[in-house]
């Protein structure tokens, strides 16, 4: 959805490690992070987290994707921007969200 709809180059990276490293090898316009990471289910918030406390890269946005409302509000405190849960990756509220850091195409 987000390489049709916004054009939009997707890396994926697999935990914390991954994730750091591809953001210090180019600049990225938005990450997007599940709340549970699928390698080894750890939280993404930590992502988030190391993300907000790099000097070099705190200004990068950041979204958890859960569905849990609690969830989300612990990752904007972290820094992030509200996010969206699976369930609404096709409601307009998302669209919006994204569309603040992504070009439609």
């Amino acid at each position: 959805m987000l390489e049709k709809t916004y054009r939009a180059d997707v890396v994926q990276a697999d935990g914390l490690s991954d994730a750091l490293a591809a953001l210090a090898q180019e600049p990225f316009d938005l990450v997007l992070i599940n709340r549970k990471l699928d390698q080894d289910y750890s939280d993404g918030l930590e992502i988030i987290k190391q993300i907000k406390a790099d000097k070099n890269l705190c200004s990068v946005p950041c979204m958890l994707i859960t569905n849990y409302a609690d969830q989300q509000q612990v990752a904007v405190a972290a820094g992030a921007e509200y996010g969206f849960g699976k369930k609404e990756l096709y409601a307009t509220e998302t669209h919006a969200r994204l569309a603040k850091f992504l070009t439609a195409g």
